[in-house]
């Protein structure tokens, strides 16, 4: 690039914008863009990319210079660290997820022990986010977090299990082990959660008990009690409510054991489990207290978002003036929608929460890069092939987590780098205008809405603007067609079937376009109609196609192995063919490939 920076050493913050790159190795930003783009990688000025990629961007313009990252900067991507409980606390109620394989029950389960119906109302019998519920039982609380039991919620399902003591696994009686159920297995595990399981559908007649708890103790290591295990299976069934009280006194049985303990002598935490905008009411919040006590008019944080709670309710919709440790809230008043999973903690006044929103926007700033090149990413540009295509979405969702989930899924479709699919923009809440601007720039770009609505103004401009706008109640319904979609970008295949071969015998006549020979048939069949190529000492000398085949003379629909035969092949340019000559006959399909 003309610019000698011998042995210059130039320090760095773990993550630096494209322009402040070129500013530090004293290159033009035009110079650096257009040098990232001869090898593939499409930036623009305000790009953030972490310190590995800019070493990467460094190592391959064969630029002289010894790249070194600034040291001290705050971590902002380790864990919480444990709330430490001040003397003995108090008691808590239990913190219950509800995980499993899809169609196993567990919504019907939570919705016989809570006395309501909701399982109808999920789109497809599916739950799309986590929703959380307070049962009773012998006057003590339960709190039960119901979690989407789809592949494409495994996100969500762990962030269930991370906030969860117990876990109850329902497995079906009549469908035993399932992937998801071993998913929810090592989830509950990861987050050293005590396991129940609920061995669900116990009123059919198919109902096979013994092969669920024979699959869990051979294959997964949960060993029955009765086998003299200690894991708790209590058979159920949400139709007619058998064990259900059983479950609950089990779930409470594991909790004592545990002795749940929480601090309400200090300010409210705890974390974000649902988020969305709503009409009227601005960002919609679901949090769960962990500790403290919350109450309406009280300040909080969660990451770069704060707000003053200016409602809270229960699970039923019902006010509370105050939540305490394991309650499960609904609040408005945040200024915009926290992220899902968050940590929320609560701050003194208004001034304290700019403040710690503030800092916490510079230390996102510090993990931008995850969101925007990073040094995978652009290693797998530089190596993608040039031709390949774009597949562009815009993803809008309901609620934070089902955002998340739908775009991580969004990601794991691979077309082995022939098409590539880039999230350009996302959100929550309708689709906009902005949306529809976006994508009309671009005719490989689809705007996919997951349970949000399309305004009749907003659908007006996509179709002047021909926008491609779909929208899905059903997460793998919209995989599917992020797959369909991109196996259309994909270059088709042409497909040979080999159908026969020749040996020829004899040339009778050669003319411009037109050959004559004849020949005996060593393989398969021959017939008029079919592409054939000429081979001479297994060389491939011409590409022919047969117009008419004779058989003693007269002409015949198709000739088999072991006969003999007349051929009259048509060509493109004049082929002198030889005895001993080999004739392949075959077909070709272009054939659409999927992924």
């Amino acid at each position: 690039m003309g610019q000698n920076m011998a042995e210059k050493k130039v320090i760095i913050s773990d993550s630096i914008t494209v322009g402040e790159l070129a500013d530090t190795l004293q290159l033009s930003v035009t110079s650096l863009i257009g040098e990232l783009f001869k090898n593939g990688i499409v930036a623009t000025i305000n790009q953030r990319i972490d310190f590995e990629t800019a070493t990467i961007i460094v190592e391959e313009l064969g630029i002289d210079v010894d790249l070194q990252q600034r040291s001290g900067g705050s971590d902002s991507t380790q864990a919480r660290p444990k709330h430490q409980i001040v003397g003995e606390g108090v008691e808590r109620p239990p913190i219950v997820a509800v995980m499993g394989h899809v169609d196993h029950g567990k919504t019907s389960l939570l919705d016989a022990i809570l006395n309501k119906k909701t399982v109808d109302q999920e789109a497809g019998g599916i739950t799309q986010h986590i929703s959380a519920y307070q049962a009773e039982r012998n006057g003590r609380s339960i709190t039960l977090l119901d979690t989407p039991g789809h592949e494409a919620f495994a996100a969500l399902r762990q962030h269930g299990a991370v906030l969860t003591d117990v876990v109850i696994i329902v497995v079906a009686a009549d469908d035993g082990v399932k992937p998801q159920t071993v998913e929810a297995i090592r989830f509950a595990r990861n987050a050293n959660a005590r396991i129940i399981v609920a061995i669900n559908k116990m009123d059919k007649e198919t109902a096979n008990p013994q092969l669920v708890k024979t699959q869990l103790a051979s294959e997964h290591g949960l060993n029955p009690e009765e086998w003299g295990g200690d894991t708790v299976m209590v058979e159920v069934s949400a139709k007619s409510g058998q064990g259900l009280d059983k479950l609950m006194d089990m779930v409470l049985l594991v909790a004592d054991m545990e002795e749940l303990r929480a601090d309400e002598k200090t300010p409210a935490e705890g974390l974000v489990i649902e988020a969305h905008m709503e009409t009227g009411r601005g960002a919609v919040v679901g949090l769960l207290v962990e500790h403290g006590k919350l109450t309406p008019g009280s300040y909080i944080v969660a990451g770069s978002v704060y707000g003053k709670v200016r409602t809270m309710q229960n699970f039923k919709g019902e006010p509370l003036k105050v939540a305490g440790p394991s309650t499960p809230v609904t609040v408005t008043g945040f200024k915009d929608v926290p992220q899902f999973g968050e940590a929320f903690y609560l701050v003194k006044n208004e001034r304290q929460a700019r403040q710690k929103t503030a800092q916490a926007k510079i230390d996102a700033e510090r993990q931008a890069a995850s969101t925007n090149i990073t040094g995978a990413d652009l290693l797998k540009m530089m190596n993608q092939k040039h031709d390949a295509k774009d597949f562009n979405v815009i993803v809008r969702a309901d609620v934070q987590g089902s955002l998340t989930s739908v775009i991580d899924s969004l990601k794991l479709i691979e077309t082995g780098g022939e098409v590539t699919l880039r999230v350009i923009s996302s959100g929550i809440g309708n689709i906009s205008e902005n949306d529809i601007r976006l994508a009309a720039s671009d005719a490989n770009t689809v705007i996919y809405g997951f349970n949000v609505d399309l305004p009749p103004a907003v659908k007006r401009l996509g179709a002047r603007d021909k926008v491609q706008v779909r929208l899905y109640t059903i997460i793998y319904e919209l995989l599917d067609d992020a797959r369909h979609s991109m196996e259309a970008l994909l270059a088709p295949e042409v497909v040979e079937t080999k159908l026969g071969s020749l040996t020829i015998k004899g040339v009778f006549r050669t003319m411009r376009d037109e050959v004559i020979a004849g020949g005996e048939v060593t393989n398969g069949k021959v017939a008029a109609g079919m592409q054939a190529r000429v081979l001479r000492k297994g060389q491939e000398i011409a590409e022919v196609e047969v117009i008419r085949v004779q058989r003693q003379q007269q002409e015949a629909k198709e000739v088999f192995e072991g006969e003999m035969c007349g051929l009259s092949l048509r060509t493109n340019k004049k082929v002198l063919l030889e005895e001993g000559d080999t004739v392949e006959f075959f077909s070709r399909e272009v054939v659409q490939r999927t992924l």
